[in-house]
């Protein structure tokens, strides 16, 4: 039987949006913040060449150029002032969320509740400017000695610099604001949209590799069912889920007696979401977008780095793989799923497992459980982003069509419609109340009250 929450979600409707005033002021400035986001994608850093750019770019799109482009929205194709993108805040917060579970210091100020969370948010907004700024010159040195700029020297690194750094630091105001005043969910709206918004000039460079002989036509055909096999994989295991049996005890209420019940704790298969994949795209993409652009210019290091970990590399492709395995642990361990915490309010809510003390013996077991889950949750995340790298890498296409993309658009997707529910279930219940306290006061007009002796 379907539970009052579920009912309420299935009659939802577009009358009930119309109605939920707050959840469209919502939208509308998720939307607005988004589309001022999509602007500076094509807003210039001064100083670029933009022929040569648009030459190399032609080049590099089936390689890490296409690769950084994805994740950048189509910015770092035309040089915009969010080049960068939002990769320099994810890495910082990567290496903030590690320096957490290792250091003493930060695990303690981790505790403190609301203080500590924004003491740790300021160390991850230092660190993002130290990134961005280092990123941003040697951007600008390998701009330079790819022969992409009009009037190399100083000036430019400085303008180059300043500009970058500024562009990843209001992206990042922007993904704070959609997540605190918006629809949730800031960071990965903005990669979702910078793909969406690109996906349909990838699609059409697809088909006119096709209508130009470069693809056969059951090679194109064999994409596009892989492409649609992998969301329909994606959905799945994104909504498969193990659930606990939770049981309540009888309790009283003051003169009351309240009868004891049961109820589900749902473990999702894959926990962390798309965060893994973002994760171990971020820090494999940190030490070669430099690189990048500097053309056959760069140090015997940088192309080393090139050589072994391009994409379709094998160490690329097993470094790739490792690191969404480890994101996957230790992203739910620490963020999405503390079963120190669950175990807790199971405890303060008189909640146990059948068969398990409550408390610690009761983390020990949801440890156990999501250990062992995560098995198949971060080899799904693996298989889903590796199949259709190799297979991207293998035809020299697109990078959209890879399976960072359909995951970051499903996982996304699916995470934006879930809050949109949300609010929308908070404000039927809110129209409930108001309905309740609106009966009540229309019964008592009319009794009087007894008159005291």
């Amino acid at each position: 039987m379907a539970s009052a929450a579920e009912q309420m979600a299935a009659n939802m409707s577009w009358s009930a949006l119309g109605k939920a005033t707050e959840l469209r002021q919502r939208i509308f400035f998720t939307l607005g913040l988004l589309i001022v986001y999509r602007l500076g994608t094509y807003i210039p850093v001064p100083g670029i060449d933009g022929a040569q750019l648009r030459e190399f770019m032609d080049q590099a799109a089936a390689g890490l150029g296409g690769v950084l482009n994805m994740f950048t929205g189509g910015a770092i194709s035309r040089m915009g002032i969010f080049a960068l993108g939002i990769m320099p805040y994810i890495s910082a917060s990567i290496i903030v969320q590690l320096l957490t579970a290792m250091v003493p210091k930060l695990e303690q100020l981790k505790k403190e509740g609301e203080q500590g969370r924004k003491k740790i948010n300021q160390y991850t907004r230092y660190g993002t400017v130290f990134l961005a700024t280092f990123q941003a010159y040697g951007l600008a040195i390998s701009l330079e000695s790819g022969g992409l700029v009009t009037d190399p020297g100083w000036f430019f690194r400085a303008a180059c610099v300043i500009t970058l750094v500024g562009g990843t630091m209001f992206l990042m105001w922007l993904g704070e604001q959609i997540t605190q005043r918006g629809i949730g969910n800031g960071i990965s709206l903005i990669i979702f949209v910078g793909i969406i918004a690109e996906l349909p000039a990838a699609l059409a460079q697809f088909f006119e590799s096709g209508r130009s002989g470069a693809l056969s036509t059951p090679v194109i055909l064999g994409v596009i069912l892989m492409l649609l096999a992998t969301l329909v994989f994606v959905v799945f295991m994104e909504r498969a889920l193990r659930k606990i049996h939770i049981q309540y005890p009888r309790r009283q209420v003051g003169m009351k007696m309240y009868d004891g019940g049961s109820s589900h704790l749902p473990v999702k298969i894959n926990p962390a979401g798309v965060i893994p994949a973002i994760f171990a795209s971020s820090l494999l993409l940190l030490p070669t977008t430099i690189s990048t652009f500097s053309g056959g210019n760069s140090g015997p290091i940088m192309s080393t780095i090139l050589a072994y970990f391009g994409p379709g590399q094998p160490l690329y492709l097993l470094f790739f793989a490792g690191m969404i395995i480890f994101f996957t642990y230790f992203y739910t361990a620490n963020v999405s799923f503390k079963t120190e915490d669950v175990a807790d309010n199971l405890k303060n809510q008189n909640g146990f497992i059948p068969g398990i003390r409550p408390g610690k013996k009761t983390e020990e077991y949801l440890d156990y459980v999501v250990s062992r889950i995560l098995v198949v949750g971060s080899g799904y995340l693996a298989l889903v982003c590796l199949i259709p790298e190799m297979v991207r890498t293998e035809l020299a296409i697109t990078a959209y069509f890879g399976g960072t993309s359909i995951l970051i658009i499903v996982s996304v997707g699916m995470d934006t419609v879930q809050q949109i529910q949300s609010h929308l279930l908070a404000h039927q219940y809110e129209g409930l109340i108001e309905k309740s306290q609106l009966r009540g006061k229309k019964r008592g007009k009319g009794k009087r009250s007894p008159a005291r002796r």
